[in-house]
């Protein structure tokens, strides 16, 4: 106690927190004046293995019930710390948070096919009722687009897919990548209101599956195919090439790969579309928590960083747009629905889990409101005249895919349960 009781004078200068440990009178931290939470810890080696790496020993007390919010939530205490300490302001807190054994050195870390399949599988090839639990119906796995804070997430869901399109100037006919598709909402998006051919591609077997069904069920497998195949592998070149939510999982060392390879399957008037949480300000570790328990492998990018290495092959950054809020949106309505679902959840898996994602959806609140994480959303192309000189074009197209949109989309996902969706061990 009288050592963590320091770390939380220093991440608290609004607020106080009382700490609760066995065999010991209750000690209460912070300078008042705001909210006041009380946490208890079951033993006291938690405090220990919280000083040592706050970032990964407070997720871990957490997901092993060893660390109990006793009026508050998760939410509540990663607010009033976090939000506290906000990336704009820097200070003292934010480095006590980053105190740990997390080495800058696994940002390069190798992510080769076999080991992106290993990490994509961990992620994304577990039992369908938990993304049931949490996503839309078309299953968007990525940053909403918020018209208006006050929208639904389906509605937030189909803006989000309205913004990428028009973004990609697309005309009937073309071919289209989709470079990590999901489960394929995107990609039948796309053929459905601006009448393009798509391939999808993925390294989950559970999302190709899924994705193949809903093309055959949809009508649309003649023009939307869904293939399971690394983007390094792959052949041929496309008018278009849209990523979301994907390249979190490239990997730092694998930048410069990347690009090289969306160069070369791009055609030389082609158009790419990248959108991406990335990190305000410079790269810096990934979140060792998220790593080890929820997205092994994944690293967020800088803007710099995505700069750096598509100069190097001469793409062209014709469009960027940096989204703020519209994830911080996008994961609360996540978390209360992740939440009202928490029996079903349980049963299906066990507390722990339900913690560790519960942990992860609230991380992710505060780190878009107030920690250093955006999203980006970059328009690539390889030759300066291959869109309009300005930006027009865009919002045209997005008002016209918006109304095509609005006609329901089927099947939904209450109807997309895969045959063999059991998590790869």
């Amino acid at each position: 106690m009288a050592l963590i009781g320091p770390l939380i004078e220093k991440l608290l200068p609004k607020g106080s927190i009382t700490l609760r440990t066995p065999g010991k009178e209750p000690s209460t931290y912070g300078k008042g004046g705001g909210k006041h939470l009380t946490v208890r810890f079951t033993d006291r080696k938690v405090g220990f293995e919280i000083l040592r790496n706050p970032r990964l020993g407070f997720g871990e007390a957490y997901m092993d019930g060893r660390l109990i919010i006793e009026d508050g939530s998760i939410l509540d205490l990663l607010e009033m710390v976090v939000g506290a300490n906000r990336w704009e302001h820097g200070g003292a807190g934010r480095k006590a948070l980053k105190k740990g054994k997390f080495k800058l050195k696994r940002l390069f870390r190798r992510n080769d096919a076999s080991r992106s399949r290993r990490n994509v599988a961990h992620h994304y090839d577990l039992k369908d009722d938990l993304y049931e639990a949490f996503l839309d119906d078309d299953r968007q796995y990525s940053c909403a687009y918020y018209t208006d804070p006050a929208n639904s997430l389906e509605q937030a869901q189909e803006d989000k897919k309205a913004h990428i399109a028009a973004k990609l100037y697309l005309q009937p006919g073309q071919k289209v990548l989709d470079i990590g598709c999901g489960w394929g909402g995107m990609a039948l998006y796309l053929n459905r209101v601006a009448d393009v051919d798509v391939l999808g591609i993925t390294l989950s077997e559970e999302q190709l599956k899924v994705a193949r069904r809903r093309a055959d069920e949809t009508g649309v497998s003649d023009r939307v195919r869904f293939e399971l195949i690394d983007y390094r592998q792959l052949e041929g070149q496309f008018d278009r090439i849209v990523s979301v939510g994907m390249f979190e999982h490239v990997g730092a060392a694998h930048y410069d790969e990347f690009f090289a390879a969306c160069h070369r399957l791009l055609k030389p008037d082609g158009v790419m579309l990248l959108h991406t949480i990335g990190k305000l300000g410079k790269a810096g570790d990934p979140d060792p928590f998220t790593d080890k328990w929820v997205f092994p492998g994944y690293h967020l990018p800088s803007l710099s960083q995505m700069s750096a290495a598509s100069e190097k092959v001469r793409l062209i950054a014709s469009d960027v747009e940096t989204l703020r809020l519209h994830y911080a949106y996008t994961l609360r309505e996540w978390l209360k629905r992740f939440t009202a679902s928490r029996e079903r959840m349980v049963k299906l898996y066990d507390e722990r889990f339900f913690r560790i994602w519960e942990f992860y959806l609230a991380g992710g609140i505060v780190m878009f409101e107030s920690g250093s994480a955006c999203n980006y959303q970059v328009q690539y192309i390889r030759d300066r005249n291959a869109v309009p000189i300005t930006r027009d074009y865009m919002a045209q197209a997005e008002e016209r895919y918006r109304k095509l949109g609005s006609a329901p989309a089927k099947p939904s996902s209450r109807n997309m349960k895969s045959r063999a969706a059991e998590p790869v061990k």
